[in-house]
């Protein structure tokens, strides 16, 4: 279950009654989509429905089994919201904005590059005030997913920018091969992958080419820096000497 602080209330009003339920907004909203995947009980704040939730009081059995057929909460709680209306607070608002906002810069700048500078990755600092220089307003009732087009188009006119897949090949020396590789091979997309004789590992991995930094900053660390990597542009090539 999720907290309070967490929850929103949604809310439905039928045959002269009123059901409230206590669930993330993100659940919510794929509930409404017809989108959920996830187990109820790890995204409502309360395995139970509401009159008026604020209050804790509960409607009539009679009112649940005229308008649901049912009286168990867990078959009430997504019609709830299926059916009925999202209520949040200005608060609720302004801190979904700032999560979603988060969210969109984290996603842009894992998979965005600048194309002027080599297809560099843009540092976070940078996606966020461009959006803030592009006056895009992110909003807090849908999925970040669905932003991100619209927050690319606004970006253009302010830096260049674009979404783009890197390969690299990676060569992990025999000492650290073993430990190193299991660690590695999870970053991207996995090509190709080859035992050297001597022992090493070399890997072809595919991903967003904002991740770049990340996937250096991993092997080095893996490695005390003894990795070698390059950018492969033929991905049938698995020698990065």
């Amino acid at each position: 279950m999720i907290s309070l602080d967490e929850a929103v209330t949604a809310r439905l009003e039928s045959h002269g009654a009123r059901f409230e339920v206590l669930i993330d907004p993100d659940a919510a909203l794929a509930m409404k989509r017809d989108e959920f995947e996830g187990e109820l009980e790890e995204v409502i704040a309360a395995e139970d429905v509401f009159e008026d939730a604020s209050r804790g009081d509960r409607p009539a059995e009679s009112d649940l089994e005229k308008v649901f057929g049912t009286t168990d909460p867990m078959e009430i709680i997504p019609e709830v919201v299926k059916r009925g209306e999202i209520q949040i607070t200005a608060e609720q608002r302004r801190e979904m904005q700032e999560q979603k906002r988060k969210q969109l810069i984290t996603r842009i700048t894992r998979n965005a590059v600048n194309p002027q500078m080599d297809d560099a990755p843009h540092p976070p600092e940078r996606i966020e005030r461009a959006l803030e220089e592009a006056g895009f307003r992110i909003d807090p009732m849908e999925p970040v997913e669905t932003q991100v087009d619209d927050a690319l188009d606004a970006l253009r006119p302010v830096i260049p920018i674009r979404f783009a897949e890197v390969t690299i090949a990676v060569n992990l020396p025999a000492e650290y091969a073993g430990s190193a590789q299991a660690r590695v091979r999870k970053f991207g997309d996995l090509e190709r992958e080859e035992w050297q004789n001597d022992g090493s590992w070399v890997g072809v991995l595919t991903f967003p080419a904002g991740m770049q930094n990340d996937f250096y900053d991993l092997v080095n660390d893996l490695t005390s820096g003894e990795a070698e990597t390059r950018v492969v542009k033929d991905k049938d090539d698995l020698n990065v000497r």
